[in-house]
């Protein structure tokens, strides 16, 4: 229990320092690859929601590990593969932070807690943090 409300309180506090308007204009709860990193394999409340396509998430950028991938164009008709996750944050990503701005949105008008992760796997490449690339 302890442990939940730890958890609840690091995440309400990045979404509270992390929500706000973006470099893209939008004004949806959103968190930076930095933030995001620190729930990476660490904290069970957290799911990381790949929404590009099959392809872009076995391109040399990689994926994050233990990413769902499920791309924004069929998200709406696979939200029930995402119901187990409900009671959790998702934080959804795409190549630079567009697509899961929409994944995001989608989401949440659909009942889920769910944040965008701001520059997208570009970004998290960027700051170099760790990613999971397929073997060709």
């Amino acid at each position: 229990m302890k442990r939940f409300v730890f958890a609840a309180l690091i995440l309400g506090l990045t979404l509270t320092s992390c929500t706000g308007s973006r470099h893209d204009g939008s004004n949806v709860p959103s968190i930076d690859p930095a933030e995001s990193m620190k729930f990476l394999g660490h904290d069970t409340s957290v799911v990381f929601l790949d929404v590009r396509t099959p392809k872009e998430y076995a391109s040399e950028t990689g994926h994050l590990k233990g990413a769902i991938l499920i791309p924004v164009d069929s998200l709406e008709s696979h939200l029930s593969e995402l119901e187990p996750y409900k009671s959790k944050t998702i934080i959804a990503y795409c190549r630079s932070g567009v697509r899961s701005v929409r994944a995001q949105t989608i989401l949440t008008q659909h009942g889920f807690h769910a944040l965008s992760m701001i520059g997208g796997i570009t970004r998290w490449n960027k700051e170099l943090l760790p990613v999971i690339k397929v073997q060709q």
